[in-house]
């Protein structure tokens, strides 16, 4: 294999999938705050490898489907199998399922993203929420709320249940999720209220040390997959005249 300058961020994409795989043997430990924190590094190499490919000049399909392979494990396999060990390993075979959800959902995520990806330019919306979103949404609720008295303890079952089929919906969904804006004019004049959301949460999780980055990932798959509702309702009505216009035609 030739070493060209593509070397510089193949690397930090590699970086990305070992952080993944110590994530995966501190959560084998029952270490999972380490374990998320692993999970987290592997989300700024998965960040920092496109700035690199930017700065190089070195993207390339290679480079996307490397970190697609990457991603599938750090983003992927990592949390669904801190959801395993978390809870999902007290209910037996029907636990690897669900538990194995958010992984099967994150491929089949990335497998799609690569097919309709025809650039490698940042756009402002994506189909479907991207899976280190989904990461960090389980790394949250395992660190900061499982366990911290936000329900009652009979409540697992479902709260985790939920957790693990909401994100993977949420994947492979065809409802719009916001892009991060960058911090430019133009962006900020294009998604000003988007904008605000995105530094309100940012500012509030650091002043609080994260703790509410779950409720954050939840607000924005609920906001996301609501404005999908009210877009399907108002062009629902149309298609349902239609329908009912060519029945009468008929009889």
């Amino acid at each position: 294999m030739p070493v060209t300058r593509s070397i510089v961020p193949n690397l930090f994409t590699l970086m990305n999938i070992f952080s993944g795989f110590t994530a995966i043997v501190y959560t084998s430990d029952g270490e999972f705050t380490t374990a998320a924190i692993f999970i987290f590094i592997a989300a700024v190499f998965d960040m920092l490898d496109g700035v690199m490919a930017r700065l190089f000049k070195a993207t390339s399909e290679f480079g996307a489907e490397l970190d697609s392979l990457c991603d599938a494990v750090s983003f992927g396999v990592a949390p669904a199998y801190m959801l395993y060990a978390l809870y999902f390993h007290t209910l037996g075979e029907i636990g690897i399922l669900l538990a194995s959800l958010p992984a099967l959902a994150g491929v089949v995520r990335l497998a799609r993203f690569n097919v309709h990806n025809v650039s490698f330019d940042d756009k402002n919306y994506f189909t479907g929420m991207p899976i280190p979103s989904s990461a960090l949404t389980i790394i949250a609720y395992v660190v900061f709320v499982h366990g911290q008295g936000y329900y009652p303890v009979s409540w697992e079952l479902y709260v985790v249940t939920g957790l693990s089929i909401m994100t993977s919906l949420s994947m492979v969904s065809s409802v719009k999720f916001d892009n991060i804006p960058r911090p430019t004019k133009k962006a900020i004049k294009q998604r000003p209220i988007v904008f605000v959301i995105f530094i309100g949460g940012f500012v509030l999780n650091i002043v609080t040390s994260g703790k509410h980055i779950f409720h954050f990932m939840l607000f924005y798959i609920l906001s996301s997959s609501l404005r999908h509702f009210i877009k399907w309702l108002r062009a629902n009505p149309e298609a349902a005249d239609d329908i009912d216009e060519s029945e009468t035609e008929d009889n």
